[in-house]
């Protein structure tokens, strides 16, 4: 492997405090030094990085790769050759596959998937339960043994609240950190959006959020019983946020994020662009040229949990600043393009989001000057490898050389995309922000044209 010299940019390093004019030295698959003006004894293929950020890579908590089963969604390919494209380095598998990870054999068959067809890194979350049915435990023992980095029933969460409770007894025990979505099923039983004012308006059942809250609250008062450590994915309801802030001030195991649609969109987009730009516009129009026109009732919006108000947004965004929700991540979901070509309450849940999300966050969070550009980097990058204990996230001399290149002000239109999923609701979206440059072990695995 031929060293690599990233000269020029502006490096951006949470976890050290770096945040100035460096060049970086990557010397089998390690950071080897970075400084100023650094020259390397080998002969070394330099990139000249003047004007873009340097950070450490990407990695992405959720992300659901089709295989195996789900093979006509998404493959390990294409969703690591998006990844790739999003600036990703490191993603983790869900267990929603058919057979859904929940042993060991499973886990093992992915591994072998992906030394065959992914460029970047892809971790594994086993499940927490038999089949994510969420009535008898996995083998968790069997699945720490196979090199699982998390539990999670990914899409579904667990309702009995015992079996949760010995899950994370369980997972105490090997080391893993739980990843639980937050939705008490018998609130949100045939609920497709959010519970307010445009479901009314739309004629659609509504998902409350308090089905979000009463969960979170359940997995805070579990992670205080067991001293495990619980991750609250997808939280999206303000009631959520001022529930998990109140549990880190008093020191508790657990934590939270969101994803960026959630903090662009509300659950007025269901009602057409006219509605959702006229009633919540204002802030986000502050950000980028105003998004192409959508229709009423469009099946690229269903996500799961739903889009919620502009005042759940305000609070995400809030807890984001003040640090009470620590990660970002894209809960790339794909489908294939009949399946939500169907009637809205008929279409099944998710988005496709590993190609956007970098810029989404930049556009919702750093541009309008919520999060600094190392803030947004420490929850897309540290904080995850922190979580699942990756020991990535750095780029410290010695660390794995995993780096991701961006410009923070690059315009583009989301068109063409590496997944095989189309259902994004930002394509044809004006953006602002891009990946540049992904690096995985000193290799560059993808590269803006711009760079060509």
């Amino acid at each position: 492997m031929k060293p690599l010299l990233l000269r020029g940019g502006r490096l951006v390093d949470p976890a050290q405090g770096i945040d100035r004019s460096a060049d970086l030295l990557l010397i089998d698959g390690r950071v080897a030094e970075l400084g100023t003006d650094l020259a390397a004894s080998d002969p070394v293929h330099e990139v000249d990085l003047g004007g873009l950020v340097v950070v450490p890579g990407l990695i992405d908590v959720q992300v659901r790769l089709g295989e195996p089963g789900l093979v006509a969604r998404e493959t390990i390919a294409t969703g690591s050759d998006a990844a790739a494209r999003g600036g990703f380095t490191t993603v983790i598998c869900m267990p929603c596959t058919r057979p859904a990870i929940d042993t060991a054999s499973t886990v093992a068959l992915i591994r072998d998937r992906v030394a065959e067809s992914s460029p970047i890194r892809v971790e594994i979350a086993g499940a927490v339960t038999r089949g994510m049915a969420g009535e008898d435990l996995a083998s968790i023992g069997s699945l720490a043994a196979a090199g699982v980095v998390a539990l999670s029933d990914s899409g579904h969460c667990t309702q009995n609240h015992q079996i949760m409770r010995r899950a994370l007894e369980y997972a105490r025990m090997f080391g893993l950190p739980v990843l639980g979505h937050c939705r008490d099923d018998s609130l949100t039983a045939g609920g497709v959006m959010h519970e307010g004012y445009w479901s009314m308006v739309l004629g659609l059942p509504g998902w409350p959020a308090s089905a979000e809250e009463l969960m979170v609250a359940r997995n805070i008062r579990l992670a205080e019983l067991t001293g495990t450590h619980v991750h609250c994915l997808n939280l999206c309801a303000a009631g959520s946020v001022r529930l998990l802030r109140e549990a880190r001030l008093r020191g508790l195991p657990v934590s939270g994020g969101t994803c960026p649609h959630y903090l662009v969109l509300t659950d007025a987009a269901l009602a057409g662009s006219e509605a959702f730009l006229g009633s919540d516009g204002g802030d986000w129009s502050a950000c980028h040229p105003a998004p192409p026109a959508w229709p009423s009732y469009d099946t690229r919006f269903k996500t799961s949990p739903p889009l919620r108000s502009a005042a759940d947004r305000a609070a995400l965004i809030e807890g984001l600043a003040d640090g009470t929700l620590g990660m970002i991540y894209s809960d790339h979901a794909p489908h294939c393009d009949y399946e939500k070509e169907v009637e809205f309450d008929c279409a099944p849940f998710g988005i496709a989001g590993l190609e956007t999300s970098l810029a989404l966050s930049l556009m919702a969070l750093h541009h309008p000057g919520h999060l600094s550009l190392a803030d947004l980097i420490h929850r897309m990058s540290v904080a995850p490898s922190r979580l699942l204990d990756l020991g990535r996230g750095n780029l410290a001399p010695g660390s794995p050389a995993d780096v991701t290149v961006l410009d923070p002000d690059h315009r583009w239109v989301f068109g063409e995309s590496r997944s095989k999923d189309r259902n994004s609701p930002f394509h044809d979206w004006n953006l602002r922000g891009a990946c540049m440059m992904t690096i995985v072990e000193g290799e560059i695995v993808w590269r803006h044209a711009a760079l060509q």
